[in-house]
């Protein structure tokens, strides 16, 4: 149900139930991060492995000392300027952090979200919430709370904070004793946080393989195939499909046409990408075509978005086009 009653939402999250939320990035589907059964009905509603790690959400950066045991001036120094914000960090974890939030390891991811529901949400709940995107697990990642009520009708409590201002999933950053390394890119880009600290010399993802969510090659999809400009199959038929455009060339032969972005910003089309992807689940079409937009900044995070959400799709009859 879509409400707008956090005492009754911080009333479920207390209570060990889940409540869907928004934050600045995407809508979260939240429960205690400190109770294990709660927690285990995240991953039951999402059908999500549990070897997929949590992020937890705090409202206060003095909890992170209640969920790490890591001590860092690199911890403090982003936690300073980059929070509230969609950045997340990978620590060292505390015992007080169920191992079903973790999926076993060592480490959890934390941010503070950048969104007044979300923070009086935990605030009022008077614990950490862990909170993966409230979407079906592989799904599109929800914008809107009626996305998360498509995908989770069962849920007792939907937040309603209108679309989410920047529309992807957090950059996460994993930090080490000698700077910082980005597990998984987003709005907040390497340039973004080397002004403030080093980035680390470890640059072998399988270090930390899983340590955080979003690192599986297949992820963020709709139900229709999603190809990218460069990877699609020989027998598509142009006249059936939808085109996610960019850089509005070519865009006569496509059934449907909707833009990411029509003056070429990144920060738009990073914001559009998965509200346009919802809308063409649902729009008179066979399959969707994606441009590819620059790997430069937030791109490089709309790109991953969009390499995953294709992937199960692609097999090996493909062409350059």
């Amino acid at each position: 149900m879509i409400s707008n009653d956090i005492n009754k939402a911080s009333e479920i999250i207390r209570g060990g139930g889940l409540v869907a939320f928004p934050t600045e990035t995407v809508y979260g589907l939240g429960a205690n991060a400190l109770d294990c059964n709660a927690v285990a009905k995240i991953f039951e509603a999402k059908e999500r492995p549990t070897f997929d790690p949590l992020i937890v959400h705090i409202s206060d950066i003095n909890d992170i000392a209640l969920l790490s045991t890591q001590k860092s001036d690199f911890i403090s120094i982003l936690a300073k300027k980059f929070w509230p914000g969609p950045l997340t960090m990978v620590l060292e974890k505390s015992d007080i952090v169920p191992d079903l939030v973790t999926s076993g390891l060592n480490t959890v991811g934390v941010r503070m979200p950048d969104n007044a529901i979300a923070l009086e949400l935990i605030s009022t709940s008077g614990c950490p919430i862990a909170a993966p995107s409230a979407n079906k697990f592989g799904r599109i990642s929800p914008t809107k709370a009626e996305h998360v009520q498509k995908q989770l009708p069962f849920l007792e409590c939907i937040l309603d904070g209108g679309s989410t201002k920047i529309g992807i999933e957090s950059t996460v950053i994993r930090i080490h004793d000698d700077g910082f390394q980005i597990l998984r890119n987003g709005f907040i880009t390497e340039a973004d946080l080397a002004e403030f600290v080093p980035k680390s010399n470890k640059t072998d993802v399988n270090e930390v393989e899983l340590a955080s969510p979003g690192l599986l090659k297949s992820h963020y999809s709709p139900e229709k195939p999603v190809y990218i400009k460069g990877n699609i199959p020989v027998e598509i038929d142009y006249s059936k499909a939808a085109y996610l455009s960019f850089y509005g060339e070519d865009i006569h032969k496509y059934k449907i046409v909707e833009y990411l972005s029509k003056t070429q910003n990144l920060t738009e089309a990073a914001a559009n990408l998965f509200t346009a992807l919802h809308k063409l689940e649902e729009a008179d079409c066979e399959y969707i075509i994606a441009d590819t937009v620059p790997l430069i900044g937030i791109g490089k995070a709309i790109m991953d978005r969009l390499s995953k959400a294709s992937y199960r799709f692609l097999n090996s009859n493909l062409k350059s086009v």
